[in-house]
């Protein structure tokens, strides 16, 4: 793996992160990355010798953030429905810089993916949906959200329905268009007092 002591590697995988974001995995190239960044495609190879490389840790690294935001939520005190909004403002954000879910993106390359970064990507999802079965299955027992089924195969729901959202939502430039969708598929979950 990359040598990720800040600096050069840390600006190497912002540049990375947004290009994917935008462009997908196999949109953009390490030139593109050198160019923006103004060195040299050796001073990129140093860092992370090869695509996947750099592939592997762009995942790491959004992975990462998005567990400390989940565990965030988890230490907070709030109500399950309150943590969903959340979790949906989490990709609102992303969409909001005209960019896609890392892993979303990733997911659309994936038949074309190494197969250690395909293995993180599904790694991302399951970790996600693992989350909000354990989030819908807190509501579900403090009879604030119902559903039917488990409360895996709807957080698979969910996962899906908003990466879904941002994907419709994007030739439209419409954040609203993604949040209106996240609502409908809280809102549906929710008990009224």
């Amino acid at each position: 793996m990359g040598r990720m002591e800040g600096g050069t590697a840390t600006q190497v995988l912002d540049v990375a992160e947004r290009l994917v974001q935008e462009r997908g995995f196999n949109g953009f190239s390490y030139a593109d990355v050198s160019r923006e960044l103004g060195i040299t495609n050796a001073a990129l190879h140093y860092h992370f010798p090869g695509k996947a490389e750099l592939g592997e840790a762009l995942i790491e690294r959004y992975a990462a953030r998005f567990a400390e935001a989940l565990s965030a939520l988890d230490h907070s005190d709030a109500s399950p429905r309150d943590k969903l909004e959340a979790y949906a403002r989490l990709y609102a954000a992303v969409f909001r810089d005209n960019r896609m879910c890392l892993c979303g993106m990733l997911a659309a390359d994936y038949l074309t993916l190494p197969d250690p970064m395909r293995t993180r990507v599904v790694a991302f999802f399951d970790e996600n949906e693992a989350w909000l079965a354990r989030v819908l299955a807190a509501g579900r027992a403090d009879k604030t959200l119902r559903f039917h089924g488990s409360a895996r195969s709807v957080a698979r729901t969910l996962v899906s329905g908003l990466e879904g959202a941002m994907l419709v939502a994007r030739p439209y430039a419409d954040l609203e268009r993604f949040r209106a969708t996240a609502r409908l598929l809280i809102d549906g979950l929710a008990v009224e007092p």
